[in-house]
């Protein structure tokens, strides 16, 4: 339920909400610690992310998240004094969540390398849910090839496991990597995060409840988080540039003889349009419909964008 739609039911909004600039002001002196070639790195292929957005939005919501881990961490040590405990540290597990295309990638690998620049966090790693997918041979089995990214095609315990024991603080914890180049799980290959300070997972569907065949007792995957960010965009614009990528990678990506999309490589631009929609509207627009965007009342906070990728609103939930 949006704000309007709040009042016109006599609720409360939970959120705070604020205009780009007003959310830039929250900078105060927070020093900006990434350069243009960091900024090169780390986004992804058709998300125009400036330096004006790291230093109007990723600055400001990095100081928030300091002085959230440095609260937690606060808590932390108070409570093992409290209990006489000499446990190890309990990462801080931030969550991204949002629809394909939306640019989810870009914001969690800004996020992990401002948050890393800051003296309390020095270690902060990331992790993706797509490791967590269910291999291609089992989607098939199962009929679930047109359903990729759907909740139902991930091994959900699998990764609860993960989450528990990262969050519980136990040391050198595992996931699946992903190829996004031959579209499945990769066997026999992992990657490991070992004690973090903060732990970002990305995925579009990290804060989606449960799936309704499994127990009560499960927890969702957000229940593991003390902090969640959702992108949001229009459907429109998420297509438009949805299709712009596919464009893109179809001369790049694509072209790669082991690249599960390699037969696009050659259509004419109206063809790869055509193709690129289909796919949109057939999976993604059903997923983000359906999965997705009902999860955007669970996020901590909202960053919403405007037809250029820039963020025009913040939404932060109210503590």
């Amino acid at each position: 339920m949006n704000d309007a739609a709040a009042q016109e039911n006599g609720l409360i909004s939970p959120y705070r909400r604020f205009t780009r600039a007003e959310w830039a002001s929250l900078r105060a002196d927070t020093p900006l610690t990434l350069t243009l070639d960091d900024l090169t790195r780390l986004k992804s292929v058709g998300d125009p992310i400036s330096l004006e957005e790291v230093i109007e939005i990723y600055l400001p919501l990095s100081r928030l998240l300091a002085l959230y881990v440095a609260a937690t961490q606060g808590l932390f040590k108070a409570t093992q004094r409290f209990l006489g405990a000499e446990d190890g540290k309990v990462p801080y597990i931030i969550g991204v969540a949002g629809s394909v295309a939306v640019g989810k990638s870009t914001t969690a690998r800004i996020l992990k390398a401002m948050l890393s620049r800051w003296p309390n966090t020095p270690k902060v790693e990331l992790i993706t849910t797509d490791g967590f997918l269910l291999p291609n041979a089992a989607l098939e089995r199962e009929g679930l090839m047109e359903k990729k990214g759907f909740p139902e095609s991930y091994d959900n315990k699998s990764l609860l496991r993960f989450l528990s024991a990262v969050k519980a603080g136990q040391r050198h914890v595992c996931a699946p990597v992903y190829s996004h180049l031959v579209y499945d799980v990769v066997p026999n290959e992992t990657t490991c995060v070992d004690g973090p300070d903060i732990l970002i997972v990305e995925g579009v569907n990290v804060l989606a409840a449960r799936p309704s065949r499994q127990p009560k007792e499960i927890p969702f995957v957000s229940d593991f988080f003390d902090f969640s960010v959702y992108l949001d965009a229009s459907e429109e614009q998420l297509e438009r540039w949805y299709v712009e990528r596919f464009l893109r990678l179809r001369e790049t990506a694509f072209k790669d003889p082991r690249s599960y999309f390699r037969k696009y490589a050659d259509l004419s631009d109206e063809e790869t349009v055509r193709v690129a929609k289909n796919i949109w509207t057939r999976i993604n627009l059903e997923n983000l419909r359906s999965n997705i965007a009902p999860t955007r009342p669970r996020a901590s906070l909202i960053l919403t964008k405007g037809a250029d990728h820039k963020i025009e609103e913040v939404a932060l939930r109210k503590l």
